[in-house]
């Protein structure tokens, strides 16, 4: 489907593998300009992104560093001229039980260095990136920030006090941006996936896949393509009226759960 955006330009932070890689690609396939940013390899991500029928180039970015979002920013702009689309993707996990007891001792507890190195990225990370575009979207009044949420930031999940209190804060930062910037024609929107078959969760035991599978209504694992599509849809024209809401592509898990 044509959404309209050919043309525009689109950075996707957490571009080089997974969610994030189907998300660059998607917005290639509208004949998007776009900007990957990653710490890791993009591994022929870019002739993907041409074949696909967008521009891309690649940047590598810790978007927990304000100086190195700056600069790609920057450099975004010196290429393109301006920033449309902001797809603040990337996000890692550091899962540990918050205190794990066991014969009647603490065993285990998660390290102030699983917390911070969450918290930098998943949280942190669209802060700067959002604080980065920002000003260039408002002085052409028109953009759309969309933020990496999950099912894990709307009912928590076992293991992951780090990574769900930073999905839930995203969601209330994108109602916050959607407050403060639409008068400058900029609307806000979050993505909550829930089970996404990337290479993370494929990793794990078929037992526990099967038991992912089983909490969904929909009865299959999401697909990374199944995220772009929304990121897409929240990015065009047809989503013009659609800001401050966080959107769950899960499958119907947290109807199931």
């Amino acid at each position: 489907m044509d959404y309209g955006l050919a043309g525009q330009v689109v950075i996707v932070t957490g571009a080089a593998a997974g969610i994030g890689r189907a998300t660059a690609l998607r917005f290639a396939a509208e004949k998007c300009k776009v900007a990957a940013w990653d710490v890791g390899e993009p591994k022929e991500l870019l002739a993907e992104i041409a074949a696909a029928g967008g521009e891309g180039r690649f940047q590598r970015v810790n978007v927990a560093d304000p100086a190195a979002v700056a600069a790609a920013v920057a450099e975004v702009i010196a290429a393109w001229g301006r920033i449309d689309v902001l797809v603040n993707n990337a996000g890692i996990v550091r899962d540990a039980q918050l205190v794990k007891w066991k014969d009647g001792a603490v065993a285990a507890t998660m390290t102030d260095e699983q917390w911070d190195a969450v918290i930098a990225v998943n949280l942190k990370g669209p802060f700067l990136c959002t604080r980065a575009v920002a000003p260039h979207m408002i002085a052409a009044k028109s953009g759309v920030i969309l933020t990496a949420s999950s099912v894990v930031g709307l009912y928590g999940n076992f293991g992951q006090t780090n990574y769900a209190a930073t999905k839930a804060g995203v969601i209330n930062m994108t109602r916050t941006w959607a407050r403060e910037l639409g008068k400058y024609g900029i609307r806000a929107n979050a993505v909550a996936p829930g089970f996404i078959g990337t290479e993370i969760l494929n990793a794990m035991p078929q037992k526990v896949l099967d038991g992912m599978v089983a909490h969904t209504p929909i009865g299959r694992m999401g697909a990374p393509e199944d995220i772009a599509n929304a990121y897409c849809w929240l990015a065009s024209k047809q989503a013009a009226f659609v800001t401050g809401t966080c959107l769950s592509v899960d499958g119907g898990l947290v109807v199931g759960t």
